[in-house]
């Protein structure tokens, strides 16, 4: 819904590292406004994906969601591809923010050695954590069932993980067609909450 609504400048600009850096306070307005999931609560989905993991089922999840709802609702191995509004550092001397530090500071929110706090959000024109990004193909690439939901598979370099899966089963759950829809073992064109509330 972001990239659907008007602002001075693009959702894609203002979420750019260039951006954050020479824009700092229309940023900040922004990531308040846009951004801030500290009032929202994990839905059938996320809860079902813990039951899963708790009876040995589900080895993990790589996310794109920076929101933090799986943790939230209790999943413990979550691969935060695009990290976390829940973690923020800032820029000079590393100190860590919470997120109620930085969505309830008016603003740019600064360190108490005055430098300006980023949140640990991967940013346009920012690289992916490598560390991450391993761990993300080691366990892609070692299971045998792969269920990739809620994605429309264009946003790379997240949709690339997928040609490390050398698994069985490739189960693809999405509202519209992806690009990988012809590879797949399974596809359900429907929502993650009606697929997930059926299970």
């Amino acid at each position: 819904g972001l990239y659907n609504q008007k602002y001075k400048f693009s959702p894609e600009e203002i979420l750019s590292h260039h951006f954050f850096i020479n824009h700092t306070a229309d940023f900040y307005e922004f990531y308040r406004n846009k951004m801030n999931s500290l009032k929202c609560h994990p839905n059938i989905t996320h809860y079902k994906l813990v039951k899963l993991e708790n009876k040995g089922i589900l080895r993990g999840i790589i996310t794109q969601n920076i929101d933090g709802l799986h943790q939230k609702a209790g999943s413990k191995n979550v691969l935060e591809l695009h990290g976390s509004i829940l973690r923020n550092h800032c820029m000079e001397c590393n100190k860590f923010y919470d997120a109620n530090y930085v969505f309830n500071t008016k603003n740019i929110p600064y360190c108490e050695c005055c430098g300006i706090i980023k949140p640990d959000v991967v940013l346009y024109e920012e690289s992916l954590d490598y560390s991450i990004l391993e761990d993300s193909i080691s366990l892609i690439s070692s299971c045998d069932t792969l269920i990739i939901g809620g994605t429309s598979l264009s946003v790379y370099p997240a949709s690339g993980l997928i040609r490390y899966f050398k698994g069985k089963n490739l189960v693809l759950i999405n509202k519209d067609v992806t690009p990988f829809d012809n590879i797949a073992s399974l596809v359900i064109n429907d929502s993650l909450g009606n697929v997930f509330s059926n299970i």
